[in-house]
């Protein structure tokens, strides 16, 4: 399973940004897609996450503002960013759990830099 993540980039405060992240490889089932990032000098955080039913996660600092989707027939998860601020500013990784019969993981996307400029 290989994640591939694009759409990242540099724009100004209060402009938006659409990142997605594909999912290739063998057929699995994928359940929980989520989006986190990295700050540098900081912890990577939670993002956002979407289970394979549709369910939503957001972290307070974004809700509002970004929004998490996923084409199951694409196997791919995106983030709408809106207003963006520069404490947005980070890597953003896309992440998946998979599963298939008895066994399963977790994979990362090589990441994706987004610069918020003031």
């Amino acid at each position: 399973v290989q994640l591939q993540a694009s759409g990242g980039g540099l724009v100004q405060a209060g402009g938006s940004l659409r990142l997605s992240c594909a999912v290739s490889g063998r057929p699995v089932n994928i359940n929980v897609m989520g989006w986190y990032r990295q700050a540098p000098g900081k912890q990577r955080e939670l993002v956002a996450d979407i289970t394979s039913s549709g369910s939503t996660d957001y972290a307070n600092s974004v809700k509002g503002r970004f929004t998490i989707s996923r084409d199951n027939a694409k196997n791919t998860v995106y983030l709408q960013m809106n207003s963006l601020k520069p404490d947005d500013t980070a890597v953003y990784y896309c992440n998946v759990d998979w599963s298939y019969d008895d066994y399963g993981s977790s994979e990362w996307g090589q990441g994706t830099q987004v610069t918020v400029s003031s």
